[in-house]
């Protein structure tokens, strides 16, 4: 029976309406539990949703009637739509310090009445009223609206707390104005509690325009990187020029760049030459000659000349497009904490309003002549304090600044899990060539083994050229100097952890590492192995060129280290952390690198398969293992990896399975990838200590325990505006990274 290929989609969607995490726990609960979606995860500070689905079982358009009847508002995220976000995000602050201020100045007055002039001014408690009916059903209508929609949908959020506590001190305080007689009949005072009403309608408020601004610093990473590219750009068509919009522009356009401008789009040149600063994606000060043919990349900086260019990639193809895209991710994957937070913070609600019931009910019982007004205020209170707000932004603010502040220094992090885990790393392995090599290795000798060099050159120019290898680029350069050219070849395969081969009329031939000669059972003569032995013992790489029979010619390869590599693994062993070389060339090779950079440990002539196995080994010890790659060839081991790092000069793939990518390809990246993991987890246990704490002491005194004792009970004032503190604090608490 042929099996069925379910192919699945995953988008991203911008979800607006969230007002705290328990709304992004709802979402995901109800998302996850609907037949067709596979899986979904909602980001509460970046009110952004991935949703990964079958196509064929639930249509795109039902998930957003899904979420909409849920009373959210969801739309398609794009990179081209970032920039009209963050005009909606500001729009949406602006509303709130509108709502915030009108809701300050209608508030001043009730408090003025009810704690100055209650008594000595005629329809006091009607003028609060009319004034508190504006502050909860005008600026503070959102939160009943928000409520209204949880409750049809059998849901609860931050709004219905808000909403619950308000509605119940607005009707108790109105009951008592209009039929003031029901208490005065039984000789209780009818108290009135507008004040408590508008005043945490106005704190909350506040506290989330705090917020909203503190939140907004902290994408600013995505906000610079889009940034790099210009509005508009200068176009050439048809012999003659006009600026357009960056957005108008289509793969194939001719664009004109002029000294000083930042390049908009990927692209080749056509004329003219320039140089350019290409460090935002090198890492490297020094300026790139730009000429015919050469390749540009969009943001990076042109600097003294003009020149013509054409489009080759546009949006989210780019190479910052992809970058930006990264962070993205990133910043709205969840660290493997934020998990339990998200399920503490679905079900804290329903507690909350649960202990807010049973705190009534306990004062009725026990309470004495001011039972109801005071259970009433202690109700008010722990829904209020309660408030879950600082446990959702704990987790996800400190990720969001830690990534942003990690794509500022070149240390593109993919997700939450790599950022949250490599502080835990004690085990590093590296891969050798373009490593902690710099990856472009030149040939210093060529063995030949035959009369026929000529006639090899072209077979072996003609295979390498297909290889994607560093040590291919070194051999084609070599016979690019003696103007060698391609011939035709076929059946062109790539042998992991050998090396290349391809048929050439009929006759195939190999390239690649030691254990080409072993597997055919080459013979070598003997003056040849001695200077095989001699090239070894100097730390060159071979690579050994042979038809299916003999030996045809042996190439000795030098590949500089970096300069970064021997500080980067100094620093890294002052983190007691082990590091280890592994790597396809021979053994002396191996011993050399190893030697110089103070490994300890290494593995010579190790196939792919063989690097994922050592590191299955060590995790099978308890070891916690980060994988430093750069080709193909890692892919494997890099996806093995508790922690996987790629060069970002290394293969896409390598790109691909990493969970964080060093951009310029700085080795000493990684110690700071390291320092700014345990400046991030410890922001975040800070975070939810605080949260835990706030809420674990705060409940208790707002229910009113210490009441008996010392007459003290918290006002719901007060709780509104601690409720507010706590989850500003918490967001300038993660906000200190940047500083790091």
């Amino acid at each position: 029976m042929q099996s069925q290929i379910t192919l699945n989609t995953t988008e991203k969607y911008t979800v607006a309406g969230m007002s705290c995490a328990s709304c992004a726990a709802n979402i995901e609960k109800k998302l996850n539990s609907t037949s067709g979606i596979i899986k979904a995860e909602v980001n509460f500070p970046i009110k952004l949703a991935s949703i990964e689905f079958d196509a064929k079982k639930i249509a795109e358009k039902d998930i957003k009637k899904l979420v909409k009847a849920w009373g959210y508002e969801i739309h398609n995220q794009t990179q081209n739509s970032t920039k009209d976000e963050e005009e909606i995000s500001k729009k949406y602050i602006k509303g709130l310090k509108s709502n915030t201020l009108f809701s300050m100045i209608l508030s001043i007055p009730i408090v003025i009445l009810s704690m100055f002039f209650h008594d000595s001014i005629p329809y006091s408690n009607w003028i609060q009223l009319i004034l508190a009916s504006v502050v909860l059903f005008i600026f503070g209508r959102s939160f009943f609206i928000n409520a209204f929609k949880q409750t049809v949908h059998l849901s609860a959020n931050m709004d219905s707390l808000v909403a619950l506590s308000t509605g119940i001190a607005f009707l108790y305080s109105t009951f008592n104005t209009i039929y003031p007689e029901f208490l005065l009949g039984r000789g209780l005072t009818p108290h009135v509690y507008f004040e408590a009403a508008v005043v945490i309608i106005t704190f909350i408020l506040l506290g989330r325009t705090l917020e909203e601004n503190a939140k907004s610093h902290t994408t600013s990473a995505i906000k610079k990187l889009m940034n790099l590219t210009p509005s508009t750009v200068t176009k050439i068509s048809k012999d003659h020029q006009e600026v357009v919009n960056l957005n108008e522009i289509i793969v194939g356009d001719i664009l004109i760049i002029r000294p000083g401008e930042r390049i908009p789009l990927d692209g080749t040149v056509k004329s003219g030459e320039s140089y350019i600063d290409e460090s935002m994606i090198s890492g490297e000060a020094v300026p790139v000659k730009k000429k015919l043919g050469a390749k540009i990349y969009a943001g990076t900086l042109n600097q003294n000349g003009s020149f013509i260019f054409e489009v080759n990639e546009i949006g989210e193809h780019t190479v910052l497009g992809k970058i930006i895209k990264l962070v993205q991710e990133a910043q709205s994957s969840k660290a493997p904490v934020q998990r339990l937070v998200d399920k503490i913070a679905s079900i804290f609600v329903p507690t909350i309003m649960g202990i807010s019931i049973i705190t009534l009910v306990l004062w009725l019982v026990l309470g004495q002549e001011q039972a109801l007004t005071q259970g009433l205020l202690a109700m008010v209170t722990v829904l209020i304090i309660a408030c879950p707000c600082a446990l959702g932004l704990a987790t996800p603010t400190a990720i969001m600044v830690g990534i942003g502040k990690g794509a500022e220094q070149g240390i593109l992090i993919k997700n939450a899990e790599g950022l949250e885990l490599i502080q835990k790393v004690d085990t590093i392995i590296f891969d050798k060539t373009g490593t902690l090599t710099v990856g472009k290795p030149e040939v210093s000798k060529i063995i030949w083994n035959t009369d026929e060099e000529k006639k090899y050159s072209f077979i072996i120019y003609s295979i390498e050229k297909l290889s994607e290898h560093p040590l291919a680029s070194a051999i084609t350069k070599h016979f690019d100097k003696d103007d060698i050219k391609a011939t035709a070849l076929t059946d062109f395969n790539n042998l992991p952890g050998l090396g290349v081969s391809a048929n050439v009329q009929g006759q195939q031939y190999i390239i690649g590492n030691k254990k080409i000669i072993n597997s055919k059972n080459i013979t070598i003569s003997e003056r040849i192995l001695n200077e095989i032995k001699t090239l070894e013992a100097e730390a060159n790489t071979l690579v050994y060129f042979t038809d299916t029979t003999r030996l045809l010619a042996v190439f000795s390869i030098a590949d500089q280290i970096k300069d970064s590599a021997k500080n980067a693994i100094e620093k890294i062993k002052e983190m007691k952390i082990t590091p280890y070389l592994l790597t396809g060339d021979g053994y002396y090779v191996a011993q050399k690198v190893a030697a110089y950079l103070g490994i300890e440990d290494f593995k010579a002539e190790a196939f792919p398969n063989d690097k994922y196995e050592f590191i299955k080994e060590l995790k099978s010890q308890n070891k916690i293992v980060a994988m430093v790659g750069d080709g193909i060839n890692d892919s494997q081991a890099l996806a093995k990896a508790d922690v996987s790092i790629a060069m970002g000069k290394g293969s896409d793939i390598a790109i691909d399975v990493a969970q964080i990518t060093l951009l310029s390809s700085d080795l000493r990246k990684i110690p700071k990838a390291i320092e700014l993991s345990k400046h991030t987890v410890a922001t975040i246990k800070q975070n939810l200590f605080w949260a835990f704490i706030y809420n674990i002491l705060a409940i208790p005194v707002a229910a009113g325990l210490f009441y008996p004792l010392f007459q003290f009970q918290i006002n719901p004032m007060i709780a509104g505006a601690a409720m507010a503190f706590s989850s500003v604090s918490v967001v300038l608490n993660s906000l200190r990274l940047k500083t790091k």
